[in-house]
């Protein structure tokens, strides 16, 4: 016997084996029992949900001989059949391969004809968006005015591309993501019967790396199962599939609302030097902040997605931050996903997010910088002039020389051509003033000191003539 994967062998077979969707199940549990059956159904949901499942226990919730029940007992040749796939009355079409209106008008002359043996006959359409408009419209009568004998089941994952004139005669069944916790749960049940050991941190990085579908989850136990035989630790997980641990994620959050910058950025060479994937890792910390943001406003709305020592460092974390810079973070990210989604250096993009809480000590070390090596910005030439005028130390004339960096940092409009933050825009305003500042003053006053001193009110008169101008120029951008 050939081998079957986990995503086939564990396939709900009844609405109580549907992971997730208790909505769903119970809405079609009480109109099975009530015989309050419409005649067709649309499915709405992401991959590996179980949407095509669900149209498969409803089918055989209609069909079963038993039925129609609640409880199909999958026993009888109806229920096999329609599990295996090979039933004459229940027809699972693929909607991207039977898209045109040859195979809608093949499907309208069948509907007539009565099931072979059956109560129903049925009609699963998967991706039913992939028909075309064509295709839909030749669909209308037979889908609003359906023989008796006959149920339409609709599934995609694109439903803003099925027509208004389809969703409206059908009743919509939206499928969610699957919580981790949920996904976890359900993989320690699979790795109990396999009879496999699976460590509790390698199912909720399972989970967390499946981003709410069952099926991908499964998929990736039967690999690590290949890889690892019986016994699964989170290490694995994380080698084969390049996730992040929680842990790590929890820890360079932690840094850099601590402002500790050297250690975040120790994390990310750490992370990069074992061959992670840098966007996988912002992904994963812009999810982390958002449940941090979600924790600080309700508490107890993670509890399904979150493990409990998650809760424990969400909990610790939450009075690191204020609301509104957590938003601010969480922004900042988005922008550097976005940059890093084309840059070939996905790192440098992870490690240059602009963080205002480091201005201060940028601030501190350009002054330090400028104190001891002057020359950087163009005043070294002019230390000896400034010394010899004011007769002052070689530092205090550095720090004098640095008095007009500042000014410009103040009153300097952001440079209107830049795109990013304001900061930065400013930055690069400052400088050019500056530069427009030392030139006009060395033209005016022949000494050094009086170039340094003169810069001062002439950098401010730029900074105030140009602000409003930047400012109507790019409003947008300021």
């Amino acid at each position: 016997m050939s081998y079957e994967v986990f995503a086939r062998k564990y396939r709900p077979q009844t609405f109580d084996d549907l992971v997730g969707q208790s909505h769903v199940s119970r809405t079609l549990k009480n109109a099975v029992a009530q015989n309050r059956l419409a005649h067709a159904y649309l499915f709405v949901g992401p991959r590996g949900i179980g949407k095509t499942s669900t149209a498969r226990i409803l089918a055989k919730a209609l069909n079963c001989e038993k039925g129609p029940t609640v409880n199909p007992d999958g026993t009888c040749d109806n229920c096999k059949e329609i599990a295996a796939g090979n039933s004459l009355d229940v027809l699972e079409i693929d909607g991207a391969s039977n898209n045109g209106v040859e195979q809608v008008r093949e499907l309208r002359d069948n509907v007539r004809y009565a099931p072979s043996k059956s109560r129903y006959k049925i009609y699963i359409i998967d991706e039913v968006h992939m028909l075309t408009a064509a295709a839909f419209n030749a669909l209308l009568k037979t889908l609003e005015e359906p023989p008796p004998h006959v149920k339409f089941i609709f599934a995609t994952t694109e439903p803003q591309k099925v027509l208004a004139t389809i969703v409206s005669r059908c009743q919509r069944f939206d499928l969610h993501r699957i919580p981790a916790k949920l996904i976890a749960d359900h993989l320690q049940f699979i790795a109990g019967k396999e009879k496999i050991t699976l460590e509790p941190a390698a199912a909720h990085a399972i989970a967390r790396g499946a981003e709410g579908g069952l099926r991908d989850a499964e998929s990736m136990l039967d690999q690590l199962v290949a890889f690892c035989g019986e016994k699964i630790a989170e290490a694995d997980v994380l080698n084969i599939f390049g996730f992040t641990s929680e842990q790590t994620v929890v820890d360079l959050t932690g840094k850099i609302l601590g402002s500790e910058t050297a250690g975040a950025l120790d994390v990310l060479y750490e992370q990069c030097e074992a061959g992670k994937d840098m966007m996988r890792l912002m992904s994963d910390l812009i999810s982390y902040l958002r449940d941090l943001l979600v924790f600080k406003a309700k508490p107890d709305a993670l509890q399904e997605d979150v493990d409990p020592e998650t809760q424990k460092a969400l909990a610790a974390q939450s009075e690191l931050i204020e609301n509104d810079r957590l938003l601010d973070l969480i922004d900042q990210f988005a922008q550097a996903e976005g940059r890093m989604k084309w840059a070939p250096n996905k790192k440098l993009h992870f490690e240059v997010v602009d963080n205002p809480k480091l201005t201060p000590l940028l601030v501190a070390l350009f002054l330090a910088a400028l104190t001891l090596r002057p020359q950087l910005v163009g005043v070294g030439p002019l230390l000896p002039s400034i010394r010899s005028d004011l007769g002052v130390s070689h530092a205090v004339a550095g720090l004098l020389g640095t008095i007009p960096v500042l000014c410009m940092g103040l009153f300097a409009p952001p440079a209107p051509f830049l795109s990013g933050r304001i900061g930065s825009r400013r930055a690069i305003g400052a400088a050019l003033a500056l530069v427009g500042a030392f030139g006009v003053a060395r033209a005016v006053v022949p000494s050094a000191a009086g170039v340094v001193l003169l810069t001062f009110p002439i950098g401010i008169g730029m900074g105030l003539v140009g602000a409003p101008i930047s400012r109507r120029s790019t409003p947008s951008m300021c």
